[in-house]
């Protein structure tokens, strides 16, 4: 009787380590929700702000400072 109680174990040992697997994969889930959102932000803000300084540079009417000359030139 040894046998099938060593197999009972066994298998509340592997529904152990499942339910710490399946707690995990959940919270693993979460953060990568969570940053995707971040992302989706960021991304966001980046188009803005792109268009921010896309409209600042234009209304200027200078150039880039890198198409510049130095002033010894």
């Amino acid at each position: 009787m040894g046998t099938i109680e060593e197999l009972q174990q066994q298998l509340v040992d592997v529904q152990t380590q499942l339910a710490y697997q399946e707690d995990t994969v959940r919270q693993l889930n979460q953060a990568l929700a969570a940053q995707q959102q971040e992302i989706l932000v960021l991304r966001r803000q980046m188009q803005l702000l792109k268009l921010r300084q896309d409209e600042h540079g234009h209304a200027g009417g200078t150039t880039a400072p890198l198409d510049e000359k130095p002033p010894h030139y």
